[in-house]
């Protein structure tokens, strides 16, 4: 089994070229016909944290919290490259079924590829975050130096989630419906505009009462990489290190479990797409 695992992996590094020239291409077509090009990795994040910085501090009055645009910024460009990445490697084998029934190579190549474009397009925006820490006056601790911690943290939990979705998609073309339909609701479930310390401790629901801040990082996995972003970046201080440290376990766990499952069934990728 671990000969079989270490083969595969190999096998893939093998393919390293395939993945680079997907990753390309992607990035090629995510640009192409658009006037502004690579601009809009800026321009789109930044359009959306002007919309829910008015919805917000206008509408509702959100102005507890200091320099609420580099705060929301904080969340969500993590949350838009997991909503992204995600979404779009659910369907990797499926649009890419052509390729998938004429040519062998490892199938992981196609939702990895994505991830990894979707990474590239993640870190091109991450100035926005430093470009509006300046302007705001926010000073950058050393905690900043952790980021990469926490961006290694969330690929490997995009990765094993992507390869669980993308393997149940090609059997099940439902997913990708309900998918987008999750991913709104788990949206609002992440403290992405909201800080996660004013989800309530207490919360009784009939006669069960719980810890909705506790239950909330623990059963969702970007809720804690969400705040650990904040922390490093806005907060300026690590408080959620053992919850980090679960949700790394978790995404390990789940990176070992989607890949056991794609490659248990990818033989039959080219039977079903």
């Amino acid at each position: 089994m671990h000969a079989n695992i270490w083969y595969q992996l190999r096998e893939l590094w093998q393919y390293r070229d395939l993945v680079r020239n997907l990753v390309i291409r992607d990035l090629k077509v995510r640009y192409k016909s658009s006037v502004l090009g690579i601009a809009w990795s800026w321009l789109n994040p930044l359009l959306m944290m002007i919309v829910y910085t008015i919805v917000f501090t206008v509408f509702f009055q959100r102005d507890d919290i200091a320099y609420y645009p580099y705060f929301l910024m904080c969340g969500l460009l993590p949350w838009n490259f997991f909503g992204d990445a995600v979404l779009q490697a659910t369907g990797s084998i499926v649009s890419n079924a052509s390729l998938v029934k004429k040519v062998y190579f490892p199938r992981a190549v196609l939702p990895i590829s994505i991830i990894i474009a979707n990474l590239i397009h993640f870190l091109v925006a991450m100035p926005i975050l430093f470009g509006l820490a300046l302007i705001g006056g926010v000073p950058l601790r050393w905690s900043v130096f952790l980021l990469p911690v926490t961006i290694l943290i969330q690929v490997i939990f995009i990765t094993g989630l992507s390869l669980i979705l993308t393997t149940i998609h090609v059997f099940y073309r439902d997913v990708a419906h309900i998918l987008r339909v999750v991913m709104l609701g788990w949206f609002f479930m992440t403290p992405v505009f909201y800080p996660i310390n004013t989800v309530p401790h207490q919360v009784n629901v009939g006669r069960i009462s719980f810890d909705a801040q506790l239950w909330l990082r623990r059963l969702n996995p970007m809720a804690s990489i969400v705040a650990s972003y904040r922390d490093l970046l806005y907060w300026g201080h690590f408080t959620g290190l053992d919850f980090l440290l679960r949700t790394a376990l978790t995404a390990v766990v789940l990176l070992v479990v989607g890949y056991v499952l794609f490659q248990r069934f990818s033989s039959r990728f080219g039977e079903e797409v």
